[in-house]
Order: structure tokens, then sequence, then C-alpha cells
């Protein structure tokens, strides 16, 4: 039951729960930037979790659908419209054959999930149907949709009306708080560097893909050092080393960037902090301009916040099951 692509959107991919192992090669792990909102999108329309879906990027794509089938989009508040009649989010709807989905303008968020009953089946690119731009990988081209792409969907038996309780549904906002654990290079800055890092309203950039979010709003004070052998000038530089997802580098001791799922797995900045896996949604979802102040958390709380984050998704499966 292939889906027809009029418009695509922004930049509208085919992403699943992601391409994992073979980071210490390269390629990153990709997969839907918001893990909570995609998964729930697929449990909704009667998939297994990790399915492939969109993702669709502040503007959303218009489709065609050549069959009868079950879809449902979570995520940013970006509206549907099944033939130009809104339909709600978080709950999964019947589709014709020749209906047209369109959306409206993004309210809040950034970043909407549409699951198709069946999934998305394109091929597995090492395991994986996720797209990864940079490297070509994955999709249907290895690059977001563009019109005329034919999107290729397996056999499901959704059922419309099952919804996700609204006390289940992410809050999205403008000024968000976001977890981090401190280094493992934050021993390069002064204490005012790092008290300047956790202190400061952040502002998210234009900046904000896959790859990384890049934040404006202080400078901070770094060591007086010499910088290593082959690190360059700068005294914030450090010897090449493993990128973590989620780690927040800051080149130079300006602009934050917070290293998302299509990230690069190595270089020479130095990173202050690594962001807690469950608030790799939160800042999925911010929208430029979104003010950000950052909290450090002790190893201890961080596992804690992660179980209560798993918690909080089975109990969402539960409620869907």
């Amino acid at each position: 039951m292939p889906i027809e692509v009029r418009q695509p959107g922004l930049a509208t991919t085919i992403q699943d729960a992601g391409r994992n192992g073979y980071y210490d090669v390269g390629i990153p792990p990709s997969g839907a930037l918001d893990q909570y909102s995609y998964s729930v999108a697929n449990r909704l329309v009667g998939n297994d979790p990790g399915e492939a879906a969109l993702e669709c990027v502040y503007l959303g794509p218009e489709l065609h659908f050549t069959e009868d089938t079950v879809i449902a989009i979570t995520g940013a508040e970006l509206p549907p419209k099944l033939n130009g009649e809104e339909r709600p989010l978080w709950e999964a709807f019947a589709v014709k054959a020749g209906d047209v989905l369109t959306f409206g303008f993004c309210k809040r968020g950034a970043r909407a999930y549409l699951a198709v009953s069946g999934g998305i089946d394109v091929p597995l690119v090492l395991g994986s149907r996720s797209t990864y731009g940079l490297g070509k990988l994955g999709g249907i081209t290895g690059a977001p949709l563009v019109a005329g792409d034919v999107i290729p969907v397996g056999t499901g038996a959704g059922v419309p009306g099952r919804s996700l309780p609204e006390s289940l549904r992410p809050a999205l906002s403008k000024e968000i708080e976001v977890r981090v654990v401190m280094g493992l290079y934050d021993h390069v800055l002064t204490d005012a560097g790092r008290a300047t890092f956790l202190d400061t309203d952040w502002t998210l950039t234009p900046v904000a893909d896959r790859v990384g979010f890049r934040y404006q709003g202080a400078q901070l004070e770094t060591k007086p050092r010499t910088p290593p052998f082959g690190a360059g000038q700068d005294p914030s530089n450090i010897v090449d080393a493993p990128y973590p997802i989620g780690s927040i580098q800051v080149p130079g001791g300006v602009e934050p960037i917070i290293l998302h799922r299509d990230a690069v797995s190595g270089g020479g900045y130095m990173m202050v902090g690594t962001v807690l896996s469950g608030d790799l949604d939160l800042v999925a979802q911010s929208a430029p301009n979104t003010k950000t102040r950052f909290v450090a958390v002790d190893l201890d709380e961080a596992l804690s916040i992660r179980r209560d984050y798993r918690a909080r998704t089975q109990q969402a499966a539960d409620s869907l099951s």
C-alpha cells in the first residue's frame, strides 16, 4: 500500500528506533529524535514500537493515500488535516483510499511523528530503516523525502479511535530545563565558567537539526592552558575524543552544541556535560528561540530519572495494549 508524496514538507524523513552498533566506525544511530512520541505513534496504530515512521519537522508533508489504512500523529502540535478537515493528535484515525493528508502551522514543539498501520517498509540498511542524510543511508534514497516519492507500507490491522491519555502526553514549552551530567571535560572550565554554563538562560538558535542544537547566551571562561599537541590553538580544545550522543561541546567557549542522533562520533572540542537520554526528547521538541536552562544532576539522580522515563514509556504502552 504505497503513499504518494505530493509535497515533502521542510525536512521529512523516515526514521525508526535507530541504527545501533556502528558508532565506533563513524555511523551514528540516527532514528527518531523524540523516541517517546515516535514509539507512542506506532503503538496507537497497532505496530511494534520500533517500526519505521515519518519524522516531520516544523512543516508537514502533503500525502496521498492509495488504500485504506489507520494512521496516528504525535509529538509537536502540527495539526493534521484529512481532506481539509482537522483531525486529532495522539489518536489513531482511519484514512480511505484517495484521501489527502496535509498539516496546518506548527503551534508548539518542532517534530511530529506519523505512524501508519503496518509500518513503513523501506529496505533495512545495517539493521535499520532510518534515514541518515550525511551518509546517504536508509529511507528511500538516503535523504529527506521529495515530491514524487512513493512510500511503501507493510500490512497492518490498526483500529481507529485508540488515543493516549492526556496525562501521558508530554508538555511542550518555549522555556525548558534540560538535565545534564557534567563532564567529560568540564575541568577545562574555571569555577566561574562552570557557574555561567549552569546559570545562563540559553537561547536555541536556528541551527538546530538532527546533528546538533546550537545555543547562544554567554562566554564560558576556560582555565589558562596550553592545548595538547595536535589540538590546535584554542585553550578549550582537547585531543580528539569520542562524542556521546547528547554530549554538549562548546567550541572556543561560546555557543554550546548538544549533539543529537546524527552527530559525528568524535572530535577535538571539549564536552562540558551530557544530556540525560530521556531529556533528548525534550531537546528534539525545541524550536528556535526556546529558552533553555541546563540543570546538573549526579549519576545516581540520572539513573533514577532514566528509570522514571522507562516507567512512563511502559505506562504509555500499557494504556494502549
